[in-house]
């Protein structure tokens, strides 16, 4: 396939994505198979000659069909969002089911069909690793409460977000504290790689707030959780619905009214990649739909 052909089929996959809006339900994803049957077509000389690691043509959709599931990035620690259930062997979520409409959309089958033939596979992923995964090909997909910002969409591809939310500071509830100013030299727990340190720095300049607490890193949520029922730590800071699956009657959030730190999760893919365009129609579609919101109450996400 040539550099000019290739231009082509992109523009080909644009006009087709406009012409065929995605309709989807609950269940299932409707309408997307004109796209990615036709992208499929114009793929097909592309994918002869790929490998595990990708497509001789760069093609990462011709590598995807080819190789027979989509690799996903995800959360297993963050219920409502990736969970990995230990009891059954399995991953859950809404971030889970999103990954699945996408692999319904590449192989031009229904949403029911994906999960059926297992068209995902999943791979837990932190912070740290998310980013890597995707550039050295190992997964073609993160969808792992990935906040969008301007210095990741350098190295990366996001889709539209699926997603908002807030940073959330909870503390437990025997230690009295009642305002954000009470974190003033107390230890706040955070995820390695993540924003969140960053960003309630910000926020306590911009609200002149006089407190300067200290930070720790952790590599996952759940010893984050722990170190805070511990004592180890006077508060676990993190996105609002990560920490909703970590509320309990001993804790609680610290002055909640206060919003800050937006959180913007997208889906991200690799930098020029031709899956970019078909993701980013999916979470349109899912959104357009009411799909999104049916499952964030499905899921109980706040």
């Amino acid at each position: 396939m040539t550099s000019s052909d290739m231009k082509k089929g992109a523009a080909s996959r644009q006009l087709i994505a406009e012409a065929h809006r995605p309709v989807l339900t609950r269940r299932g994803l409707l309408g997307f198979a004109g796209l990615t049957a036709a992208s499929a077509l114009g793929l097909t000389a592309c994918a002869q000659g790929s490998s595990a690691s990708g497509s001789t043509s760069g093609s990462k959709l011709a590598t995807i069909q080819e190789r027979g599931y989509l690799a996903a990035g995800v959360k297993k620690d963050v219920p409502g969002y990736g969970y990995f259930d230990p009891a059954s062997g399995t991953y859950e979520g809404m971030e889970i089911d999103l990954c699945y409409q996408v692999a319904a959309a590449i192989f031009a089958v229904s949403y029911e069909d994906a999960r059926a033939n297992s068209l995902v596979q999943f791979t837990d992923v932190t912070p740290k690793t998310r980013g890597p995964l995707i550039d050295n090909d190992q997964l073609d997909i993160i969808c792992a409460t990935y906040t969008i910002t301007d210095e990741r969409e350098k190295s990366w591809d996001f889709s539209e977000p699926y997603r908002t939310d807030y940073i959330g500071l909870m503390v437990k509830k025997r230690a009295q504290m009642t305002s954000i100013a009470d974190l003033d030299g107390k230890i706040i727990g955070v995820s390695q790689g993540s924003t969140t340190q960053k960003n309630i720095e910000q926020m306590l300049v911009d609200r002149s707030i006089d407190a300067e607490p200290e930070f720790l890193a952790f590599s996952g949520y759940p010893i984050i959780k722990s170190s805070l029922d511990a004592g180890n730590i006077d508060c676990f800071a993190m996105d609002r619905s990560t920490l909703s699956g970590y509320m309990n009657d001993t804790v609680e959030l610290l002055q909640p009214e206060i919003e800050f730190g937006e959180q913007r999760y997208g889906i991200a893919t690799k930098k020029g990649s031709d899956l970019s365009d078909v993701v980013d129609a999916t979470v349109l579609a899912c959104l357009d739909s009411g799909w999104l919101d049916e499952e964030i109450s499905a899921w109980g996400l706040v």
